[in-house]
């Protein structure tokens, strides 16, 4: 049994170490083992709309130029310059055929090739000159950009294992290609980041952090309907990915209600792509989904919107996160409106829900300080249940557990269950409310 986990699957108990979230040598350990070794989020490829577009971004703590160059390829480059090192570029985004060094005027173009340096006779005629360095792997799936240092990584179709099924979800809500919004949500907790990565499913949390929230969109209609609260599902997706998925009919339950114009609309896009996708595919879509593609990216699903947060370390107690909205471009002015709407009363930086989830984050950064004292965290929800309920804590334990793998070396075996508790096969569809007590076709 590592330092870090505990898991003990005849009590059953699960607990993690509180020194992982206070200790420098572990975060250290996560930069080597945990970033260095996964496919990471860099960005969508919507957001470089036109060719010579750049945003500057973090990936595993170094600075880097995401891009795309004069042929309308994707390009992600190291924003360091290889002559003395200074950042090339220092805008946060913008257009441009080249980008300069202010240092010493060495310039490059977008597709990282070095195009004129001051003073270049005094090299030599034989001196190689130097481009810009990049990740050595780079793909994307669905238009989502990933990166990674490790040159010997699995492709990333296989790396993202069963969340592809859940990216295909978001992708196929528009015909046209999802598009991220302009715009970031940029902010900053002191915490560490695994408390971020784990809150983010967390579906335990909502009724009592948010109760706020609950009550101003109780308020809002005649009453809430919680009938279909518990019926999430936590699902393990393989290599540390996991989702909480909720049955159709749940995206009524977060949001102020939809205009009836808005519900025509949306009605109107469930039916477009029952057409192409079946009836299943549709039906599924109306469901909402947390989803942590391992080890940073959250992607979440729910009525007012699908956000894309990613997570960086900055010191063990204090982390950065950066968080885009990604929609339908076909959706009309209305529904469109009626969407931001209750993304930023949920989401955003003055809204319900994000001020809440910092305060309980940080609240217990501080309460670890007793680490010697109160040395484990538990996340033992729902070991000794065969039906995992989202409320339970499976997803956080699948984390974790590839957390751990990767961290100490020491494999730990999943869970052998799903939302039946039925062996976990990789690829299951999420069930209605009626279909609870029924066996499902798991193929």
């Amino acid at each position: 049994m590592s330092e870090y986990v505990l898991d003990d699957r005849e009590m059953p108990q699960f607990k993690v170490n509180r020194e992982t979230m206070i200790d420098t040598a572990v975060l250290m350990q996560e930069q080597k083992n945990v970033f260095d070794k996964s496919w990471l989020y860099v960005g969508h490829e919507s957001e470089l709309a036109k060719p010579h577009s750049f945003k500057t971004r973090k990936l595993a703590g170094r600075p880097i130029i995401f891009a795309r160059d004069g042929k309308g390829e994707i390009r992600v480059w190291l924003n360091s310059c290889p002559h003395r090192g200074a950042m090339i570029c220092r805008e946060p985004e913008g257009n441009a055929r080249f980008m300069t060094c202010f240092y010493h005027g060495w310039t490059f173009n977008i597709a990282g090739e070095q195009v004129s340096m001051p003073g270049d006779q005094s090299y030599g005629e034989n001196f190689e000159r130097p481009g810009l360095a990049k990740p050595p792997r780079l793909s994307s799936y669905r238009g989502f950009v990933f990166a990674s240092f490790d040159p010997d990584i699995v492709d990333l179709e296989t790396y993202l294992a069963g969340a592809r099924e859940y990216i295909d979800l978001i992708a196929d809500q528009s015909e046209l290609g999802m598009q991220v919004i302009e715009g970031t949500h940029e902010y900053s907790v002191k915490a560490n980041w695994k408390l971020l990565v784990e809150n983010s499913i967390d579906g335990y949390h909502a009724l009592s952090t948010h109760q706020r929230y609950f009550e101003m969109v109780s308020a809002s209609r005649d009453g809430l309907d919680l009938s279909l609260v518990g019926k999430e599902r936590g699902i393990a997706l393989g290599n540390g990915h996991a989702v909480v998925a909720s049955p159709p009919g749940s995206e009524e339950l977060l949001g102020r209600p939809l205009s009836p114009e808005g519900h025509a609309e949306r009605a109107a896009r469930y039916a477009a792509i029952a057409e192409k996708h079946g009836d299943d595919w549709a039906t599924r879509l109306r469901g909402q989904r947390n989803l942590v593609i391992f080890p940073n990216l959250i992607i979440i699903d729910l009525v007012m919107g699908v956000v894309i947060r990613k997570i960086d370390p900055i010191t063990p107690d204090y982390m950065e996160v950066s968080a885009w909205h990604i929609v339908p471009p076909e959706e009309g002015p209305d529904l469109l409106a009626q969407r931001l709407d209750n993304f930023l009363t949920f989401w955003g930086p003055g809204g319900l829900a994000s001020p809440d989830d910092v305060e309980a984050l940080e609240s217990a950064q501080r309460g670890f300080a007793t680490y010697k004292e109160l040395g484990w965290s538990d996340i033992s929800r729902g070991m000794s249940s065969s039906v995992v309920s989202g409320q339970d804590e499976l997803q956080m334990r699948t984390w974790w557990r590839r957390w751990n793998e990767l961290v100490t070396g020491e494999v730990l075996p999943p869970e052998e269950k799903d939302p039946l508790g039925l062996p976990f096969n990789g690829k299951r569809l999420e069930l209605s409310p009626a279909d609870d007590a029924a066996t499902a076709d798991v193929g």
